[in-house]
C-alpha cells in the first residue's frame, strides 16, 4: 500500500519525466553516435568511439555551405517575419477595421494547411511571375508561413497588456514614440522573442517547403536528405548535436536572467 500511495503522489511528475525522456531519446541518440567511427557509408551501428568527427565537422563537401546558407535564410525570415508579424499583431489587437475578421482567420491558414499544398502554391507563383527559383524565393517563402506563428504569438501577449499602463505614460507627458520605445515595447518583448525563436526554429528547419522552391540552392535540411541516400557522415550528427546544445544554454540562460529579475523586484 505504500508504495501505491507513492506513485499516485508522484504520478505525474513520473509521467512527466517518462514523457521528457522519450522527447529527448533521439537527440541522445544522435549526440552518442557523433561520436561513431562508422565501417561503411551508413553510421546507424556502434563500431568505435571517435573524436575524428568533432575535430573536423565541415570534413564533408558541401555540409557547411549548405548550413550557412540554411542559417543565412533562418536570420533573415526570422527578422522579416518578426517585423512584419509584430506590427500586424498590434493592428488585429489595437484597431478596429473593415475585412478584421477576415484577417484574422486568414492568419490561421498557414498553419492549419498542409505544408506540400503551401509549396506547390508557392511554386506556381514563382514560376509565373518568371522568378528564379533559388535564395531569394526561399526567404519569401519561409517568411510568409513563419509570419502566422509569430502573429499569433505576440498577440497573444498584447491582448494580456494593461493599456492603463500607456495612458499613465501618456499622462506623464510622454509621446507616442516613448511610450512605445519604453512601455509598450517592453512589455510585448517576451511575445516577440517568443515568435522570432518559433520562426528561426521552423525556417531553419524546414524541408518540404524549401524543397520545392530551392531550385538547385541546397540548404541544410535537404543536404541531410540527400545524405542519407547515400549514407549519412557522423559531421551530420555533429551539427544536430551542437545545436541542441545551443539551444539548451539558450534557454538556460533565459531561465537564469528571468529568475534574477524575479529576485530582483522581489
Amino acid at each position: 500500500m505504500p508504495v501505491v500511495t507513492w506513485l499516485k503522489r508522484r504520478l505525474v511528475v513520473i509521467a512527466g519525466l517518462i514523457t521528457l525522456g522519450y522527447l529527448l531519446l533521439p537527440n541522445i541518440v544522435v549526440t552518442v553516435f557523433s561520436f561513431n567511427k562508422p565501417k561503411g557509408r551508413f553510421n546507424y551501428e556502434w563500431q568505435q568511439f571517435s573524436t575524428d568527427a568533432w575535430r573536423d565537422p565541415c570534413g564533408v563537401s558541401g555540409l557547411c555551405g549548405s548550413l550557412s546558407i540554411s542559417l543565412q535564410i533562418a536570420v533573415w525570415a526570422t527578422i522579416g517575419a518578426t517585423v512584419l508579424g509584430s506590427m500586424i499583431a498590434f493592428a488585429l489587437v489595437r484597431y478596429r477595421f473593415r475585412a478584421r475578421g477576415a484577417v484574422n482567420s486568414m492568419i490561421f491558414l498557414p498553419m492549419a494547411m498542409p505544408e506540400v499544398v503551401m509549396a506547390a502554391s508557392l511554386l506556381t507563383l514563382f514560376l509565373n511571375l518568371g522568378a528564379r527559383l533559388g535564395f531569394w524565393t526561399i526567404l519569401i517563402a519561409h517568411i510568409m508561413f513563419c509570419l502566422s506563428f509569430v502573429v499569433v504569438a505576440v498577440k497573444a501577449r498584447v491582448m494580456s497588456m494593461d493599456p492603463r499602463l500607456e495612458e499613465a505614460a501618456r499622462d506623464l507627458y510622454a509621446g507616442p514614440v516613448q511610450t512605445f520605445l519604453r512601455v509598450t515595447l517592453p512589455i510585448a518583448a517576451p511575445g516577440i522573442a517568443a515568435g522570432a525563436l518559433l520562426a528561426f526554429a521552423l525556417s531553419f528547419d524546414d524541408f518540404i517547403i524549401t524543397n520545392f522552391n530551392a531550385g538547385s540552392t541546397v540548404t541544410f535540411p535537404m543536404f541531410v536528405w540527400g545524405s542519407a541516400q547515400r549514407g549519412t557522415p557522423v559531421q551530420i550528427n555533429v551539427i544536430g548535436t551542437a545545436m541542441f546544445l545551443v539551444a539548451v544554454l539558450l534557454v538556460l540562460t533565459a531561465m537564469v536572467i528571468s529568475n534574477r529579475r524575479t529576485k530582483r523586484k522581489a
